[in-house]
């Protein structure tokens, strides 16, 4: 998954320790089975061989994307698990970034899309639609493996924040025994020594995308890694997407999809998800939008 992977415990939960290196072997499991850059992988073998024939799933894997296909719906194609393609075409998945032709981002864009996958409850199946279509979890992965983990931690631990390479957490309970709510900071997208929010939660989970450290410049203009499946280029207009939810997987994903979308699908997703709320900041904006504010969580807009 290309990051980090952290549990932080308070001092005094000893018994903690334990269950934390479970959850982050459970991580390298998942990592094993999820990644693209693992010919062993389960999602490898997947992408080799669905479009000649039916693959049957592990479970937990055919929920995941039943997942990601409800959440490219709700989103109008915004979040797509299928855009590997494109990001191929762009350089980003070998971070050699190039300007394809306009053939080659139509040639990409016709393997591109959730409903050339052909999911069958009964078999717990999965078939592709045409050879070249493939699976990347990249903009869901991190998350879903803090779900796991919370899951293995749940009725054990009582207090952790689980951290996915700082871009995706998931806070457990309280700050220590007593304490408060898990303070965490959001980078500033354009000043990366300054904030642009300090956010308080507690049995929550909060993703952040931006596209200001994997980018590349061509003629003085900026080419950021988060593809919008719908045009078949570099999403715009954007400078950082954040999103706090139930769960770690469905952040992460939103924060993608917000990130390509913009204010107007995080403001319009926001009002019919209660359980979801988006910290939202335009390119070239001197402050973030809050869509989907709730008591459930603190924020303070950095200033300065």
């Amino acid at each position: 998954m290309a990051c980090r992977f952290e549990a932080t415990l308070p001092i005094s939960d000893r018994s903690g320790i334990s269950i934390a290196r479970q959850g982050l072997n459970l991580v390298d499991r998942l990592e094993q089975q999820l990644s693209i850059f693992r010919e062993s992988s389960e999602v490898s073998y997947i992408n080799r061989n669905a479009a000649a024939h039916p693959v049957k799933l592990e479970e937990s894997l055919f929920e995941l994307l039943l997942l990601c296909q409800n959440l490219y719906r709700e989103t109008g194609g915004a979040f797509d698990i299928t855009s590997g393609p494109l990001s191929r075409c762009w350089g980003f998945l070998k971070r050699a970034g190039r300007t394809p032709e306009d053939a080659e981002i139509e040639r990409a864009k016709a393997l591109v899309g959730c409903e050339k996958l052909q999911l069958d409850r009964d078999s717990r199946s999965i078939h592709f639609e045409r050879q070249g279509v493939e699976l990347n979890f990249g903009s869901i992965g991190k998350g879903y493996a803090l779900d796991r983990m919370r899951e293995l931690f749940a009725g054990r631990i009582q207090s952790a924040l689980l951290s996915a390479g700082s871009s995706s957490m998931y806070a457990i309970g309280r700050m220590g025994n007593g304490g408060g709510a898990w303070s965490i900071g959001i980078r500033h997208p354009e000043k990366k020594n300054k904030r642009l929010a300090v956010l308080g939660i507690r049995d929550l989970a909060l993703s952040t995308s931006g596209s200001e450290e994997q980018y590349f410049e061509v003629n003085g203009r900026r080419y950021g890694h988060i593809i919008d499946p719908r045009c078949g280029a570099p999403a715009l207009g954007v400078a950082s997407a954040t999103v706090i939810g139930n769960s770690a997987a469905v952040t992460d994903a939103l924060a993608t999809a917000f990130f390509v979308g913009g204010c107007s699908l995080a403001e319009s997703y926001c009002a019919t998800h209660p359980e979801v709320s988006a910290i939202m900041m335009e390119s070239g904006s001197e402050l973030p939008v809050i869509f989907g504010k709730n008591d459930k969580f603190e924020v303070e807009i950095v200033n300065d």
